[in-house]
């Protein structure tokens, strides 16, 4: 039940914001960040569909779908879309860091090309990300009564299947990689985003009054950014602990499964609340729809 209600809340809180971004897109002059917002919000739905995957399965059943059809397509689109999230989160984290640079940085240089660069950044990260994440087409399919010891169940009709130690290897190598360069990534521009803050708060208050100072747009959408990063960071570890425990010991306890489940689920759902609360377009939105009532 709670798993329900945490993947329903979450689908309609990032549909409000893809709705919403789709608008400020389509009639306005979009920032660089609205673009990748836009895109994180369609890829938090579809990895909150398949990675809890509660109602795509009661869908494949009524559609008398086989379940290896249907392991192999939600395992692989939750993959990708795992993959794509910290990707588009890691882009998210570096355009904020440019956008907010100084003149003096040598990062303001880039300012005026994100909206170029972002283009390429999307091609790029989702051929990736489904090229790379199509090898669990192989190693995924649905659980059967035989040879149980070779395959480790994973829901009640998917269990993934041994693959060979060189392949193994080769593959958790590159996943590692890619992973620890983003997080890494990640870090570096929310500390340097940290010092731009602090270095203009400093500024501010030799200029004003602390009682006067208010927070501009750009410094709420940073504290946005880094709060998701940072969250971001500790949800992600947390779910490549538990995999890699399971692969390692090749057993998935249903309590460990269920407490992954939560974990993925929570990022895609806490994360438009923070976009939401940060967003002073959102906000404005909402108080003029209370003062017209």
């Amino acid at each position: 039940n709670l798993l329900n209600f945490l993947s329903g809340f979450g689908i309609l809180a990032n549909m409000f914001l893809l709705l919403f971004y789709t608008f400020i897109i389509l009639g306005h002059r979009p920032k660089t960040t609205d673009l990748i917002s836009c895109q994180l919000s369609f890829i938090h739905i579809v990895m909150v569909l398949t990675g809890g995957n509660i109602w795509l399965t009661d869908l494949f059943e009524s559609l008398n779908i086989e379940n290896d059809f249907k392991c192999k397509t939600v395992f692989y689109i939750s993959r990708v879309m795992r993959g794509l999230s910290i990707c588009i989160t890691c882009l998210l984290s570096v355009f904020q860091a440019v956008t907010i640079s100084p003149s003096s940085s040598w990062l303001a240089k880039f300012k005026y090309k994100l909206k170029t660069y972002t283009i390429y950044a999307f091609l790029y990260l989702w051929s990736f990300n489904l090229s790379f994440s199509s090898r669990w087409i192989f190693y995924v399919g649905a659980f059967t009564n035989m040879s149980e010891t070779n395959q480790m169940k994973v829901t009640k009709y998917c269990s993934l299947f041994p693959m060979n130690y060189i392949i193994r290897g080769f593959i958790w190598t590159v996943a590692c990689s890619r992973d620890i360069f983003l997080v890494g990534v990640m870090l570096s521009t929310s500390a340097y985003m940290v010092i731009i803050l602090c270095r203009h708060q400093r500024q501010c208050k030799h200029l004003h009054n602390i009682g006067h100072l208010r927070a501009s747009p750009e410094k709420r959408a940073t504290q946005a950014i880094l709060v998701l990063v940072v969250f971001f960071v500790v949800m992600y570890w947390v779910d490549f602990i538990i995999s890699a425990t399971a692969v390692l010991l090749w057993m998935y306890n249903p309590v460990i499964l269920a407490v992954q489940k939560f974990v993925m689920d929570a990022y895609p759902t806490i994360t438009p609340l923070v976009q939401i609360s940060s967003d002073k377009r959102i906000i404005n939105m909402f108080k003029s729809f209370h003062l017209f009532k």
